[in-house]
């Protein structure tokens, strides 16, 4: 038998979290984002995580590659005292809303400025993101939840962050137009799909003893597929047939232009 677990037996106040949401609507708009957000956030506050939380769109990032971009001509530039806050983070996730099947341009400028210190080293003498775990968590009423975390934990792990398993959740209600995660009836915040399958991990073992359980696939839910009959099989396009080169002698090929598609070769004569 496994051993048993409670909610006391690893202590993780040690560790600390930082929550860049990457959404386009400054402050104090309603993110969506950061709803789904909030869910994670509290996982990792129930387990006694130190979370700190940067809406990036809130403050003037210059774009750009170098740490502070003041130094190469901009007037002005925050992101100096947000790096400042990842890099006593132990844990790092980037929240993005999809726009256009893709992540937020705010997300790609937040990550274009973390790839401006990857070059720096820590107090260990390795690069600055070594040792940090990096996660994503995306929303958004269009698909592309697996595309957009694909690429922003590619990022990451490229930066030098740990990408455990299953390292992203997102929520898109039913792909197309349609209410965003916090709009009235949206659904998003009961839905328990969301929080049991695509959480962002739960830092300690299940303490109920449901192992057997743990380990069934949770139902997924399902989108409508388009209903337009059998799909019929390509049918590949039949061999075009290389001109013919009758009447061409080995002789008379030399200095002719080959036609299209036709052999590099010269054929005798028939």
């Amino acid at each position: 038998m496994l051993p048993s677990v409670t909610a006391s037996t690893y202590d993780f106040s040690d560790l600390s979290a930082i929550y860049i949401n990457c959404t386009l609507k400054r402050s104090p708009e309603i993110s969506n984002t950061a709803g789904l957000m909030a869910v994670s956030i509290a996982i990792m506050r129930k387990h006694g995580v130190q979370v700190d939380e940067v809406r990036a769109v809130d403050h003037e990032l210059a774009p750009g590659v170098q740490p502070d971009m003041t130094v190469h001509g901009f007037d002005r530039d925050d992101w100096p005292p947000i790096y400042a806050r990842v890099e006593r983070a132990d844990i790092l996730v980037i929240g993005t809303p999809i726009w256009l099947g893709d992540k937020s341009s705010m997300c790609t400028r937040v990550i274009e400025r973390l790839y401006a210190n990857s070059g720096e080293l820590n107090d260990a003498g390795q690069y600055a993101y070594y040792g940090k775990v990096g996660g994503v968590i995306v929303t958004g009423n269009e698909d592309g939840i697996k595309h957009v975390a694909m690429n922003v934990l590619y990022s990451l792990q490229h930066l030098g962050c740990v990408i455990p398993p299953q390292a992203d959740a997102g929520w898109i209600g039913e792909a197309g137009p349609g209410p965003s995660y916090l709009d009235e009836g949206s659904g998003g915040p009961e839905n328990e799909f969301h929080p049991a399958q695509h959480r962002v991990h739960d830092v300690e073992p299940d303490a109920s003893g449901r192992h057997d359980q743990a380990r069934r696939r949770h139902p997924r839910a399902r989108q409508l597929a388009f209903r337009l009959g059998r799909r019929r099989p390509l049918r590949p396009p039949e061999p075009r047939q290389p001109f013919g080169l009758t009447g061409h002698t080995p002789s008379s090929c030399g200095g002719l232009s080959t036609p299209p598609r036709a052999p590099k070769r010269c054929l005798p004569a028939t």
